[in-house]
């Protein structure tokens, strides 16, 4: 078995979900020494959260945004936690919703992804500012 991890700084993103496959596959080159095993991905923040789906349709994720928004709104009476502004409250909301992390398996040195899915970043405030996140790949090795 071989374990590989590194911590990356993503750009500030503004609100909404981004696809981040290629910014994590650019810094894990060791993935291609994988024939079989898993990537995780664990973001480092309470109020952005990390989750896949369509990489194709960028509508998909600006419903995504719109739908996230309905369900969980900003400016409620009874939100306690509102000091750092309207939008932190739902944020860490959205995030336990969607979830601090992804694992992807990979197979022969490559993400074991469906043809139409990419790994999201979704950034729940509107000054986020710039994300961390830890990237585990383990399994056997091609070598």
């Amino acid at each position: 078995m071989k374990f590989y991890q590194k911590e990356i700084q993503l750009r500030e993103y503004p609100r909404g979900y981004h696809l981040i496959t290629n910014s994590i596959l650019e810094v894990i080159h060791e993935i291609n020494e994988i024939k079989i095993g898993q990537l995780q991905a664990f973001i480092k923040h309470t109020s952005a959260s990390l989750t896949i789906n369509e990489n194709a349709d960028p509508t998909v994720r600006l419903d995504f945004e719109s739908h996230i928004n309905k369900m969980i709104p900003e400016n409620m009476p009874y939100y306690k936690h509102d000091y750092e502004g309207s939008d932190d409250m739902p944020a860490h909301i959205k995030s336990s919703i969607l979830g601090c992390e992804v694992q992807i398996p990979i197979t022969n040195g490559q993400l074991n992804l469906g043809t139409w899915q990419g790994i999201y970043l979704g950034e729940h405030r509107n000054f986020g500012g710039r994300r961390k996140i830890v990237i585990t790949v383990f399994g056997t090795s091609n070598i």
